[in-house]
Parts: C-alpha cells; structure tokens; sequence
C-alpha cells in the first residue's frame, strides 16, 4: 500500500511559477514509476508528466515540454513538478501517480490531487 499527498498548489499570475511536491509512505518508493496527470473542470484527465524509477528519464505532454520539469527524491521518498510560465489553460487539479508495473499507471496509486489556478 502507498500513500500519495500532493501539495504545492495556489493561485498563480500567468508567466509564474510553481513547484508541487508528492511523498509518498513506504519502503519501496524507488520501485515506483511515477507520474503527474491533471484535470481541468469539464474535461478528462490527462498525462502530464511521468519519471522512470531512477530518475534518469522523464516524459512529457507535448502542452507543457519545455515548462514543466519532472524529478524524484528516492531518499525523500518525494517527486516534484516544476511548473513555470505558467498559463490559464495549466487550470487543474494536479494528481500524483505511482505504479510499480508500467507507465499506465491503470492498477497504480493516487493522491487526492492539489489546485492549481492561473489567473490571466
């Protein structure tokens, strides 16, 4: 069983920045692939970030390549998201994943998600 707790999330001006965190509970975290996923009001989740066990490679949508930075603290059993020039269309509740299985992240574990609101 892994516990996910995001936090980071506000209100931000357009062109800001903001960094989210996710700690997780557990031994096993540098077993897990992790991943960031979003949900706007109205619309569906959607990938938004994901990092490989080791940290060494990371994956991104191609909306938020080249803003947004995935990284991992296996010792704090904690990953980040890096999010900056950020715009009003980055509107969401920002989820945090982990899968021990694949990138799918179907059979995985969530957390309770954290706001992020930009303002124009």
């Amino acid at each position: 069983q892994v516990q996910l707790i995001e936090s980071g999330g506000g209100l931000v001006q357009a062109g800001g920045s903001l960094r989210l965190s996710c700690a997780a509970s557990g031994r096993t975290f540098s077993t897990f692939l992790m991943g960031w996923f979003r949900q706007a009001p109205g619309k569906e989740r959607e990938f938004v970030a994901s990092i490989s066990r080791s940290g060494g490679s990371t994956s991104y949508a191609d909306s938020v390549k080249g803003r947004f930075a995935m990284s991992r603290d296996n010792a704090k059993n904690t990953v980040y998201l890096q999010m900056n020039s950020l715009k009003p269309d980055d509107t969401a509740v920002y989820y945090c994943a982990a899968d021990s299985r694949n990138y799918r992240f179907q059979e995985g574990y969530w957390g309770q998600g954290t706001q992020v609101t930009v303002s124009s």
